[in-house]
């Protein structure tokens, strides 16, 4: 019998939507006011889900503190109050949308989860505009 234990999270970050092999024409035409030179930011919706059997002897897919800390230390910590196209390795080359910042974060928790579970990762940039990515 397979579950989904989900957890919420959230932080606030800044960022600029801007390729530096673009002219500023064409970053404005594609990224329109996302890519203002002085950022502009986000207070970012974070739920992560995992999937797998029921342990037969905790009765947990997964112990959901394990999976908050990991939360907190991969994403919390490394991006709320940052900008991350200057203060996040992750996005030095990489252009901060929400499609690549929801893949980042998905890529940072699988390395510490169990292979057993499938991982889902919906980020909400605003209420009304989120992305998902299960790894496919």
């Amino acid at each position: 019998m397979k579950v989904t234990l989900s957890r919420k999270a959230h932080f606030n970050a800044a960022h600029r939507l801007y390729r530096k092999d673009w002219s500023d024409e064409k970053n404005d035409q594609i990224f329109g006011k996302c890519n203002n030179p002085n950022y502009h930011g986000h207070n970012y919706e974070l739920i992560v889900s995992v999937t797998g059997e029921i342990d037969a002897e905790t009765g947990y897919v997964m112990d959901v503190k394990f999976l908050t800390d990991i939360i907190k230390a991969e994403v919390e910590d490394a991006f709320d109050h940052k900008n991350l196209n200057l203060d996040v390795e992750d996005f030095k080359d990489l252009n901060p949308t929400a499609e690549n910042i929801v893949v980042v974060i998905w890529n940072k928790i699988r390395k510490r989860i169990a292979s057993k579970l499938d991982l889902e990762v919906v980020l909400y940039e605003t209420p009304r505009n989120f992305v998902t990515y299960s790894g496919t």
